[in-house]
């Protein structure tokens, strides 16, 4: 039987980065990962980051809903159509404002029978953990049916914050197996049982927020990326984009994070939807990242 594990965590956390490691791994131990990635806006400029490691005929996008509601059905449909193979495993990455606990609800029903019940992995940026303000709970609640938690972020934090923030895990999990994400290995996840802790009551609104996206010149240089990053409001909790940097034949991606530090870096291919800028969070406006872009010429 084929195994489901569901990637989840905060904006940011670093779900891209573990699931990474785990196809790389999964790969090298002779398993044929099968991918569904999920996001509000454009699920498929994240999708083609991992096509250096997978065809293109094993990863799917799951665009502009949320797979732990309106889009669980559309999910099932997915996974139910993924083609049989020797040694299969899918891997299912979650949007990052997802209710973690509604997903594992859903999605447990309505699954072909040659599938194992669905293993939820999150991921907890260490350095962030419960500073989100009015979205811990949010964060909080990506934690509690969650059979493995993956530490991120731990070589910007000191011992004493990781031991604290593993302490408070615990006060929401306490069965879930807590780990790196260097000690992570996927032989590890047949191990694993699906979680039977008690989710607290969320309030599943609260993981709904808006998003957007506007169309992207090419720019002159990474500090105008910098600028149009600066120009966005920080309620705006996630920021990503794609587009040609200067005389660059290739392109960029570049993220901001809700803790507000820019990462670029370069993408793999062409963004088939073409050049864009988006955002999720509370202010996504397509006026207001048109206004940062034209800022972000200016100033960069």
């Amino acid at each position: 039987m084929e195994a489901i594990i569901a990637v989840v965590g905060f904006l940011g956390a670093g779900k891209t980065t573990l699931l990474k490691a785990l196809i790389s791994n999964a790969i090298k131990k002779e398993l044929s990962p099968f991918l569904i990635l999920n996001d509000y806006e454009n699920a498929h400029l994240d999708i083609q980051q991992f096509l250096g490691q997978l065809d293109a005929n094993w990863v799917k996008a799951l665009n502009g809903s949320c797979i732990c509601c309106t889009g669980i059905g559309e999910l099932r449909n997915y996974v139910n159509a993924i083609p049989e193979r020797q040694n299969g495993i899918t891997f299912i990455e979650a949007n990052g404002t997802s209710d973690a606990c509604s997903l594992m609800g859903f999605l447990g029903v309505g699954i072909d029978d040659r599938f194992l019940p669905p293993i939820q992995v999150s991921v907890v940026d260490v350095k962030n953990w419960q500073q989100r303000g009015e979205h811990n709970e949010l964060e909080a609640n990506q934690i509690q049916v969650s059979s493995l938690i993956v530490l991120t972020h731990l070589d910007e934090c000191s011992e004493e914050r990781r031991q604290l923030v593993e302490a408070d895990i615990k006060r929401f999990n306490a069965d879930a197996k807590v780990i790196t994400i260097e000690a992570l290995d996927s032989s590890l996840l047949s191990k694993l049982s699906p979680s039977r802790n008690e989710a607290r009551k969320f309030d599943h609104l609260k993981a709904h927020w808006a998003s957007n996206s506007a169309d992207l010149p090419i720019l002159p240089n990474e500090d105008t990326i910098q600028a149009i990053c600066d120009n966005l409001p920080m309620s705006i909790l996630r920021v990503k984009g794609c587009t040609k940097v200067g005389a660059s034949e290739g392109y960029t991606y570049f993220e901001r994070t809700p803790d507000g530090k820019v990462y670029i870096r370069p993408f793999y291919g062409i963004p088939t939807t073409g050049a864009k800028l988006l955002t999720v969070g509370p202010g996504s406006d397509v006026e207001l990242l048109e206004r940062s872009i034209e800022k972000g010429l200016q100033l960069g």
